[in-house]
Parts: structure tokens; sequence; C-alpha cells
């Protein structure tokens, strides 16, 4: 007999069917208890709410377990590549030899974006934030592309698609670091893969030849990996939401991308190098700032630290914690005060127990903001970055949602507004 929960209501039992997942997450399905009852539920944020069934990512914040596709992301960071993560998010199984030499040829083959990109980058002014012009942009690839808005496509016109916007994102988010420092533009190299040929376009100049650094090339395709997707977060659900209008792949992860640009949300890293700097900058005495931290009378808090939904360690943070190492010794920055600062505030978080016994421990952003800041990433570009890593994520949560014709999100509200009052004229009015 299937399990169910009794809500008793005005003496009436009304049976909530019990939904299990495949890890034995347990929800109440509500989708009759309106039309039975007359009832919604309230659920500020959506903290208790399932939204969807998905079979992407399984996240236990208790247990700090992050997996894609069943894989535990300890083994794709050390094993996989982030185009290899990529395919697996969006089609559901690691690809076989051919299947990732076909992918990855096809994204080399799009990462080229139309020369009328390059009008539209001198439209914004120089005060411009990087992610209003990516997020400005992506959905401008609608109308390069008008054929993306037709809600009826075929499989292969959806996997064109999807292989576009992996491939001309990184151009675009490499075009608006070198258009905000006023450096000339570089197109891609389809000699390199994906994450050589990103930092290629960001960090090399035509008059001189660009070495790639082999650790910083593994580090990033980590850290690309690691912020491959989260589960239901803001950003993802906000894709979700958009496309289940039928929205266009495209306008929906624009959506996507102007969430994240939330400070709540995806600028936590570019916080805590903003932290760092401003702590430095106090001469660089972290005691006081983790005594500044522990008082509850001080509006002071420590960036970097704690995560909303692991309640035990960031399993992201402990392996971008080695490569933040490896990098740093690799371009000569293990000396840095930035970094003396930040292995300090480190040290007071696994050692103190006022730390300790709160769970706040450091997260991926606090080894990631380290990383963009050893590589020469503008803190601005921090969260452009997030969304490069973050994009395979929202592309297969968007194309999961299609596939299982979700119906239109439409949230419900409890009014607490006025009663009905008669209009009054202007000059009747108190």
């Amino acid at each position: 007999m299937a399990e169910s929960a009794e809500l008793i209501l005005d003496g009436k039992s009304i049976s909530l069917p019990v939904i299990e997942g495949t890890e034995h997450e347990k929800a109440f399905d509500i989708g009759k208890l309106r039309d039975q009852t007359g009832y919604v539920t309230l659920d500020s944020g959506y903290k208790n709410t399932g939204a969807t069934k998905s079979a992407i990512t399984f996240l236990d914040g208790e247990e700090g377990i992050l997996r894609y596709r069943g894989y535990p992301i300890e083994q794709l960071a050390e094993k996989s590549s982030f185009i290899e993560v990529a395919y697996l998010l969006i089609y559901g199984a690691l690809p076989t030899a051919a299947q990732l030499a076909d992918f990855g040829g096809r994204i080399t083959k799009h990462t080229l974006v139309h020369e009328d990109m390059r009008k539209i980058f001198d439209g914004f002014p120089s005060s411009t934030h990087p992610m209003a012009i990516l997020s400005s942009l992506t959905c401008a690839l609608t109308g390069f592309y008008p054929e993306s808005l037709n809600p009826n496509q075929t499989a292969e016109e959806f996997d064109l698609n999807i292989v576009r916007l992996l491939a001309k994102i990184s151009t675009i988010a490499a075009w608006t670091y070198k258009n905000s420092v006023g450096h000339p533009l570089n197109y891609p190299r389809n000699d390199l893969d994906y994450t050589s040929n990103f930092l290629y376009m960001m960090f090399s100049f035509p008059t001189e030849k660009y070495e790639i650094n082999p650790l910083v090339v593994s580090a990033l395709n980590k850290l690309l990996i690691l912020h491959a997707d989260h589960e239901q977060n803001c950003s993802t659900s906000t894709v979700r939401l958009v496309g289940s209008a039928n929205a266009s792949l495209y306008g929906s992860v624009s959506a996507g991308i102007n969430a994240l640009w939330g400070p709540l949300h995806g600028g936590a890293n570019q916080e805590v190098i903003e932290m760092l700097e401003a702590i430095e900058k106090d001469g660089g005495d972290t005691s006081k700032f983790i005594n500044k931290a522990k008082d509850k009378n001080d509006s002071f808090r420590l960036m970097g630290f704690g995560h909303r939904v692991y309640k035990n360690f960031d399993p992201r943070a402990k392996i971008i914690k080695k490569a933040a190492d490896e990098v740093l010794q690799a371009l000569g920055m293990q000396d840095s005060p930035l970094l003396k600062i930040a292995q300090e505030l480190e040290q007071a978080a696994l050692t103190d127990p006022y730390f300790i016994e709160r769970k706040l421990y450091p997260n991926v952003d606090f080894y990631s903001g380290i990383i963009y800041k050893a590589l020469g990433i503008p803190t601005e570009m921090f969260t452009v970055m997030f969304a490069v890593g973050r994009l395979p994520g929202w592309i297969a949560q968007w194309k999961e949602m299609r596939e299982n014709k979700e119906p239109i999100g439409r949230p419900r509200q409890i009014y607490v507004g006025e009663l009905e009052r008669d209009y009054a004229a202007i000059g009747e009015r108190a």
C-alpha cells in the first residue's frame, strides 16, 4: 500500500500521497490540495517546497554530498574535463570517446560569434558591469538565431542551440573582460581545448606569445566542474520558471544570469576578495576581524564561510583548496599578503570552537575567489566565471523541464492588502 499523510481540516480528512526519491528523500504531494480544500501552502523562499522532480543533481547538505547524475563530485573533478561533465549533465550519461570528440568538436566549431556582436559591445558605457553585458548578449543570441524562439524544435535543432550557447558563452565572457580593460579582442583558437581556449581569449595579447600553464588550466577546469550544477538554487529555478513559459533557451539562461548576479547568490566569491582586501587595508590583523565576527552586536560577517545548504563541510571546498594551493605555488604567489590573511581566517574557522559549533567552514566561494584573484581576473568578473561554469546545469535543467512537459510555473500568494474600497475623485481624497 502506497504511503500517504493525513491532513485534518475542519473535521475532514485529506489524504496527501507521499513521494519518495531514489535517494529516499520524501515529500508530500500537494498538487490537488487547493482543488480539494480551497487552501494553498505558504512557504516563503520555497525552502520546504519541491517545485519539480529532477534526475540531474543530488545534494545532501547534512552529509556534505554532491553528485551529478549519480557520480560523486570528487571523482568528476579529479578525472573529467568540463566538457565531459557538461555532456553528462545535459544528456544523462558519460560520453564514449567518440561522443565526447563529436560534442567537443561541435562546440569548437561554434565558438566564433557574429561580427555584429562587436558593435553591441561598443554600445555599453565603460561603467557597465560585466554581468549586465553577459546577460544582454546571451539574450541577443535570439536575434542572431531567431529559429531558437520556436518552442516546437526538433531534437537536432535543440542540440544545435545547446552547442551554440556552450561555445559562444566563453567567447562572450572573454570579450566582456577584454572590452572592460580596453584590450583588443581575441578570436578563439580551434586547436585548444575549451578551458585552455577560454584562458587564451582572456589573457593573451596579439603582440606576444601566450604560454598556457597546465596547472592553471587544471584548476580552472575543476572550478568550472564544481560550479556546473547545484540542484534547485535561485538561478536554476529562474531558468526553469522562465523556460516553463516556452521561452527560448537563450532567454531563459539570460534570466538565470541576472539571478546569479545577485550578491546573495553568485556574488559571494567577489565579496570574499573584497573582505580580504579590507582586512589588509586595515592592517592585516585577522584576530580583530575574527572577534568582530563573533560579536553578535557587530554587523561584520566573514564572507566565504558556512553555506545555506551544507550543514557539513562543503565537498567542493575540499577539492578546490588543493587546487588553490597548487596554483598559488605555480604562480609564485604563496607569500602574498591576501593569501596570508586567507590562511589565518581558514585556520581559525577550522580550529576555533565558535566556528566549529556553528559549522562555519570555508566554502567553495572562499577558495574560488582566491584562485580568480591569483589568475589576474578582476573581482567584478568573478560572477561571470561562475556563470560560465553553471551554464551546463542551466541547460540540463531547462532541457529536463521541457522534455518532462512541465506546466507553466505559477506560484500562489496570500493576499494581505486592503479590502475592497470605492474610488474617490482626486479632490475628495484626504
